[in-house]
């Protein structure tokens, strides 16, 4: 062991072992990525990151707890691995609670360690001692703590059990419970602190001589949870199977809502879904966060949140499966609590509730490819019943036709000359100029309700991100960095507000491992609220300032805030120059491209488009009138 030198504190420096003890078994696990913010009770934890950080561990800073918590969570979502987020103690750990809350509902793994006091500080007016260990209890699939007394009180096996007990509960490797967030509570006791020359002299031996701790898997992939679900899941799947039968020779319908899956298991479920579709010829209405849309062989049903306005203007049918959680759309809501008949809601790997309508006979959470292969003499069988081919085909009818009408009202160069600049047009259009595979995020709000309604689900198929689990905006361009880096390239799609919200992740970008290019769209305000039966006439209540209450818009221009912190803008004034945009955006970690546009204009337009295109579509008696001619 190398001497340390005289007067180094032997708490400092067993604090700094215990923290790089812990860290060496998250790395066993599994971590690849942590966020680190400034504090000096946390200053173990930070310096055995920094020791770790060239054998792989990949490692950024964040001033902003909030944003750094949000950050992470994009990581994590983005390639299914959880990623750490070290604070100091006291409010800083508050600021967690939003993303921690976000995980939760999304099922995203995401790891909290915060440094604490000891407990002998505790309620006894010590500063910056506070009940951080509750701040995030309710949101968290467990709480840990490391020893009252301090961490550095613990054994390194000890140390080494607690580190993967919080990987194993953030990664959703308990069959009964999904990913999600976990907080570890990391109590250090004074002095916290080696001095440099002590730092030196005890960096090389550290990193040669502390060992990750036995019970911890390698450090290429964690365990996935199929693993660890597959006996429970294949005896589930024929007990469901056996009491709830579906009749796969009569019409049903196929309903699929975002994907919370991980990349790893998304081709196998494609493959599973796409041998549904083929079997029983039941359609398929897809989620625009479902990962579906534009997939081959699958021809995903994407305009049913326009036509599903007159619900009786599709065919009955007497069975649903459901797959995920439930879409966004009111109308397929509506359309889901009137249907009579069996509902299965399968999800993968999530089996707390997720049916809010109470329409489904049955949830289960092992995922559709487990529950298949319990019905594998019933997909077997060659092609679907005439009944249900042709009530497929009256569905795709009534799609094809939506998707005309949109053309017509929403695309650039039509009868009446170039699209005015709207949301619903912007969503449509940047649907087909995105190429194949690049990601992109849609920001809460009215972004990803236009992306619902008005993209083309023949549009090249991508993973598209939405955070809708609590569906706050609290840190979208934070969300939107640590995906980039997750995905390597995105494109986020956003409001002013939402960004404004979050103006701290434009720190992001000097750090930043990926590419982002942000679209605003910048109408002054809170355009969702325009959809609000609120809003009021000319002949309102003086009183009742629909502009300061609700839409709230702010005389801080994003574009000026970006270019503050260095990041490229620039200002769109046509439709038409979106695509040209995107390609001067590429060379940049992160730029932003502005398009303005009129909420209250876009709110009369999105009314004006249900209505026509209904119009359209169906007649008096709501029979289908006859195709619109192409152009």
């Amino acid at each position: 062991m190398s001497p340390i030198p005289t007067g180094s504190p032997p708490a400092a420096e067993a604090n700094l072992r215990a923290a790089l003890t812990l860290l060496r078994a998250l790395r066993g696990c599994g971590l690849r990525q942590l966020v680190l913010c400034p504090g000096s009770r946390s200053g173990p934890l930070a310096v055995a990151a920094a020791l770790l950080e060239p054998s792989g561990l990949v490692l950024s800073t964040a001033l902003d707890e909030r944003s750094a918590a949000f950050f992470a969570l994009g990581l994590g979502r983005g390639d299914g691995v959880a990623a750490a987020v070290v604070t100091t103690s006291g409010t800083a750990v508050a600021n967690l609670l939003p993303a921690a809350v976000e995980a939760d509902y999304s099922a995203i793994p995401l790891l909290l360690l915060t440094a604490d006091r000891p407990v002998q500080l505790k309620g006894k007016g010590a500063n910056q001692t506070v009940n951080q260990e509750q701040f995030l209890s309710r949101s968290c699939r467990r709480l840990l703590q490391g020893h009252p007394s301090g961490l550095s009180a613990m054994e390194p096996e000890a140390i080494g059990l607690l580190a993967c007990s919080a990987w194993e509960a953030a990664q959703g490797l308990d069959p009964l419970r999904p990913a999600g967030p976990v907080h570890l509570n990391l109590p250090f006791a004074e002095p916290l602190h080696l001095g440099a020359e002590g730092l030196i002299a005890l960096a090389g031996e550290l990193q040669r001589l502390v060992p990750t701790p036995p019970g911890c898997a390698g450090l290429d992939q964690p365990p996935p949870a199929a693993q660890r679900r597959g006996a429970l899941a294949l005896a589930q799947a024929r007990e469901l199977s056996t009491e709830l039968r579906f009749d796969l020779d009569a019409p049903g319908v196929i309903v699929a809502g975002p994907w919370r899956g991980d990349r790893a298991g998304f081709s196998a479920f494609t493959r599973t879904l796409a041998l549904w579709c083929r079997r029983t010829g039941w359609p398929l209405l897809a989620d625009g966060l479902s990962w579906l849309r534009g997939r081959p062989g699958l021809e995903a049903i994407g305009g049913y949140d326009l036509f599903l306005d007159d619900l009786g203007a599709v065919p009955p049918v007497d069975q649903v499966l459901r797959l995920g959680p439930l879409p966004a759309s009111r109308r397929l809501q509506r359309w889901l609590s009137a249907t009579q008949g069996l509902q299965l809601l399968i999800s993968e790997g999530d089996d707390r509730p997720l049916d809010p309508l109470g329409t489904a006979q049955r949830q289960w959470g092992c995922g559709l490819v487990a529950w298949s292969e319990s019905l594998s003499d019933q997909l077997a069988a060659d092609s679907p019943a005439p009944s249900s081919l042709e009530q497929g085909a009256q569905w795709r009818a009534i799609e094809a036709r939506t998707q005309q009408g949109l053309d017509q009202c929403l695309s650039p160069g039509g009868p009446s000359g170039p699209t005015p600049l709207s949301e619903p047009a912007v969503a449509r259009q940047l649907s087909r100029w995105l190429p194949e595979g690049v990601a992109l995020m849609l920001a809460s709000s009215s972004p990803v309700r236009d992306w619902e309604s008005f993209a083309d689900p023949l549009a090249p198929p991508r993973r598209l991100y939405g955070f809708r689990g609590a569906s706050g905006i609290d840190g979208t361009l934070s969300l939107a960095c640590g995906l980039a880096q997750s995905e390597g390239s995105l494109v986020l799609l956003t409001g002013d507000l939402a960004l404004l919200h979050d103006a701290n992740g434009w720190l992001w970008q000097r750090q930043l491992r990926g590419r982002l290019t942000v679209v605003l769209i910048q109408n002054g305000g809170g355009g969702i609220f325009e959809q609000l039966t609120i809003r009021p006439g000319a002949a309102a209540e003086p009183w009742l300032d629909f502009e300061r209450l609700f839409a709230m818009p702010q005389p801080v221009d994003p574009l000026d805030l970006a270019a503050a912190h260095g990041v490229p803008v620039r200002r769109l004034s046509a439709l038409g120059d979106l695509g040209q945009a995107l390609t001067w955006a590429e060379p940049f970690p992160l730029a932003v491209i502005e398009l303005r546009t009129d909420r209250r204009s876009d709110a009369a337009l999105r009314q004006h488009l249900r209505q026509s295109l209904l119009q359209g579509l169906f007649g008096p008696d709501r029979r289908m009138n006859p195709p619109i001619p192409p152009r």
